[in-house]
């Protein structure tokens, strides 16, 4: 028989507990974590255990060892990443999926999930105002939401050249031409390199990372050309190969530049990609969302007419980890490069397709469930004030951070992020050391066009006037203590 409700009361008790002290602490919390992970390590390591204990306690024994070495993520002041907090709703609705322990693979299994998903990935598709009829699937982040659109992406390619992807592999197969920004995200790359496809071929972007639409159709046609070229030497020999057709070319572009927010120009790079007969995938993890407001749209203007797009709903939707999106307008190619057909495996016969067919794994937590919260909670409208608040917040703090002596904002500030520095790079990572050490907000270093810099992310949707306040005064302390301190 099941076990029913009652051993699980207790320590679901003392979850809630330890749940509702955790949230509570945010608004005044350090954002930093206050022990390393080899402080924490006698708490948690060391010989199994010989006999158990009871779950209330191992929940109390798991929160209170854990809590110094928790960064206080959810926080309106943590700017570090493009890392969302998490709403209510969707929090909640994250709780019950756990609980509901469905794995979410067949319609047939899980109907209730299935629906679910299907709504969110429909009402996802309808708030950024891509093609209706697309795939859509939920996978783990950004980085797998990319390798599932690119994979669709070389099945079709390849059937095109009238190779067999799943009979005959990759080795020997006809080149795919993969094409980047200069300022790509580098899980591009990564998606390219599981998926076998190498190291692409890099395009020059402008002064904000926006790929040079020029530049890409430039390159577009020396691929063409190199590929006639090399057609006509094979057919020269005999037995060569003939009519090959044209280049298979795969590009990727960007909404949402890691550094300074920008996007590319998608009415222009994706015309000219088209007309190369190139697919065309869109890395929007954080960027993609601005396409639910009605002043921003027109930094995604043209977007639609991809064929792949990626997204992170843990970011800028503010759902909990972990939850990427893609969304395939050709959605035979994603269900070939994805699906499993196995016979111990139940399928639904209304032809809608299992989850299964859209994502990497089989085993997986219903991670559009919380999707489905947060959008019902908010509506359009909320979706589109919560994108906007963001990007006011980082448009008033780059504003005021703007005005404070010593300090340099490099980019144009049009969405949610802010590049910084604080005059050559030992000051800057000074600064950043400061900054971190202090505690009051949370800005992480990186390096931006051979500088180093400080960069600000506004991803949470508590993130208000008086976070931004907080933020600005302690960058504002950190700059004067760098320069009290000396070299």
């Amino acid at each position: 028989m099941s076990a029913g409700a009652e051993p699980y009361r207790d320590a679901l008790a003392a979850a809630v507990r330890h749940a509702t002290r955790w949230l509570e602490s945010q608004p005044s919390r350090r954002v930093g974590p206050q022990q390393a992970a080899r402080e924490l390590a006698a708490a948690f390591d060391g010989a199994l255990p010989q006999s158990g204990m009871a779950p209330a306690d191992v929940v109390d024994y798991l929160a209170s060892h854990a809590e110094p070495g928790l960064m206080a993520m959810p926080s309106g002041r943590f700017f570090g990443w493009v890392i969302g907090g998490t709403l209510p709703a969707a929090m909640a609705a994250d709780w019950l999926v756990s609980s509901w322990d469905q794995n979410s693979v067949l319609r047939y299994a899980t109907p209730a999930i299935a629906a679910i998903e299907d709504a969110a990935g429909h009402w996802l598709l309808q708030l950024l105002g891509l093609p209706e009829a697309s795939d859509v699937g939920f996978v783990t982040g950004a980085t797998m939401a990319n390798f599932t659109g690119l994979a669709a992406a070389r099945w079709r390619l390849l059937r095109r050249a009238g190779w067999d992807l799943e009979r005959d592999g990759l080795f020997g197969a006809p080149r795919i031409h993969c094409l980047v920004g200069q300022e790509r995200h580098e899980t591009v790359d990564l998606a390219l390199r599981y998926l076998g496809m190498g190291s692409p071929t890099v395009v020059p972007a402008d002064s904000q990372g926006r790929i040079d639409a020029a530049e890409l159709d430039c390159a577009l046609d020396r691929i063409a050309l190199e590929h006639a070229s090399g057609q006509r030497s094979d057919a020269a020999q005999p037995g060569g190969a003939q009519g090959r057709g044209a280049a298979l070319v795969l590009v990727c572009l960007q909404a949402g530049n890691l550094h300074s927010g920008a996007f590319d120009p998608f009415a222009a790079a994706i015309a000219v990609s088209k007309a190369h007969g190139a697919w065309v995938h869109v890395d929007g993890a954080f960027g993609l969302w601005a396409a639910a407001v009605p002043e921003l749209a027109a930094l995604t203007a043209g977007v639609e007419q991809a064929d792949s797009w990626a997204t992170d709903a843990h970011k800028s939707l503010n759902v909990p980890y972990d939850c990427g999106v893609v969304a395939v307008r050709d959605a035979q190619a994603l269900r070939s490069a994805m699906g499993l057909n196995a016979s111990y495996l139940l399928q639904d016969a209304d032809g809608a397709g299992d989850p299964s067919q859209r994502v990497p794994e089989l085993s997986r937590r219903a991670r559009g469930v919380p999707v489905w919260a947060a959008l019902r909670s908010l509506g359009r409208d909320g979706v589109a004030e919560q994108i906007r608040r963001l990007a006011s917040s980082a448009s008033q703090l780059a504003e005021k951070l703007t005005v404070l002596d010593g300090v340099e904002v490099l980019n144009e500030v049009g969405y949610t992020q802010i590049t910084m520095a604080f005059g050559d790079d030992a000051t800057t990572r000074r600064v950043a050391d400061r900054l971190i050490a202090d505690g009051k907000v949370w800005m992480s270093g990186s390096r931006w066009h051979g500088r180093a810099v400080v960069r600000i992310s506004v991803s949470n949707w508590t993130t208000d006037a008086d976070d931004v306040a907080t933020a600005v005064e302690a960058v504002r302390t950190a700059v004067e203590g760098v320069r009290q301190a000396g070299p």
